[in-house]
This record gives C-alpha cells, structure tokens and sequence, in this order.
C-alpha cells in the first residue's frame, strides 16, 4: 500500500499573522475519493464550504500534519536573505517537516518558486531518503491532494485569525490589499510608534508605516 501525501500553505502574503503549513497522507486508492467529496482549490470554495469539505477529508486522511510559521520566524528568514528567496526556503523547511511527520512514499508540494523543479530538490533535500517530492507551480488547483492541504492550511489559518482578532480587533483579512489591514496598522503605528508583534515588520507596507513615524 503506497501513501501519498500533499502539502500546501496559507497565508504566504499576508503582512499580519501566520503562514500555515499544512500536509495530509491518503491511502492512493483513495485519492480517487477526493473529488467526488468536494475537494478543490481553496480560493474556491466558501468558508462555510471549507470547513464542509475539510470534515470529509479528515475521515478518509490517514494523517495530517499542521505548522505555524509565526511573524518573528519570518522576519528572521527574510532578514537572512532577499525577500521571496528567504521566504521560499522558509516554506521548503515548513514542508519537509509536516511531511517528516507523516512520512509518505510520495508527495506533492505546491511551489512558490517559478522553477518549480528546484523548489522541489530543495524540500526533497531536507527530507529523508525514500519520499518523492513532485513539485508545481498552482499545484492546488491541478492536483486534489494538494488542494486537500490547502484546504486544512486555510481553515486552520483563519482559525489563527479569529483568535488574533478577539485579541487585537477587527484588523480584516491581514493582507496588504485590504484597506482595512492597513488602516488598522496605520493608526496602531501612529498610537504607539511601533507594529503589534503580529505584524510581519519586513513587509514593505510596515517598513512605509514605520517610515513615517
């Protein structure tokens, strides 16, 4: 019996909270399964849809495996390095340890990088002998057993937000193109001269906010 798992993330933009990692195993006999239980990219289904179709695939998952990369640990990577670089190394780094986890014979992972061969070496030489890794660009959108991991990564992300928001307030989506994201940094800077710890501060929209202190 051949195991095969497919990892994804959520959350790689935003400029406030996590990026969620996430990876789930299936039997490949079941991997059939997937899209007749509503699986697809996350971008397309609802929320209410999301967690719909997330209860379903943990009954048929074997294992699934979930990682927070929190805002200091990317600032940390992208400060080591040019911005996407650190931060693709970063996520390579996320992947290859939920996929240690649940040590599947085959992975697919959905790449960040346009070279999505290297990105897939890269992971594949953090892990141990005997995982394939198959690599794409948009793989959450070809491959239903990435888009299953990208489904549990944007579920459990937007549960991280939720939590943040009953902490802080109403800071919207946490990414740059929401004008309510940016407001809410905007008058959190201006009242206390710094950004909240939940905030990426080597984004380019915190460093302007920061600027203009």
């Amino acid at each position: 019996m051949r195991l095969v798992a497919g990892a994804d993330e959520a959350g790689r933009g935003a400029v406030i909270g996590p990026m969620v990692v996430a990876a789930v195993l299936f039997k490949e006999e079941d991997l059939p399964k997937l899209v007749s239980i509503g699986v697809r990219d996350s971008k397309k289904l609802t929320p209410a849809g999301r967690g719909r179709v997330l209860e379903r695939v943990m009954r048929l998952a074997v294992r699934t495996s979930v990682l927070e990369l929190h805002p200091a640990q990317i600032d940390r990577a992208v400060g080591v390095s040019e911005r996407l670089r650190g931060l693709n190394l970063l996520e390579a780094e996320g992947f290859a340890k939920v996929l240690k986890e649940l040590r599947p014979d085959v992975a697919y992972v959905d790449s960040p990088d346009p070279d999505a061969e290297r990105f897939g070496r890269l992971v594949m030489s953090k892990l141990p002998p005997g995982i394939a890794v198959f690599s794409e660009n948009k793989a959450d959108e070809r491959i239903p057993v990435v888009a299953a991991a990208s489904i549990l990564a944007k579920v459990r992300r937007d549960g991280a937000i939720r939590v943040l928001k009953n902490m802080y307030g109403d800071f919207g989506s946490g990414y740059p193109s929401d004008p309510r994201t940016v407001r809410f940094l905007r008058e959190w800077v201006r009242k206390r001269g710094g950004l909240p710890r939940i905030a990426r501060k080597s984004w380019s929209t915190s460093r302007r906010m920061l600027s203009d202190v």
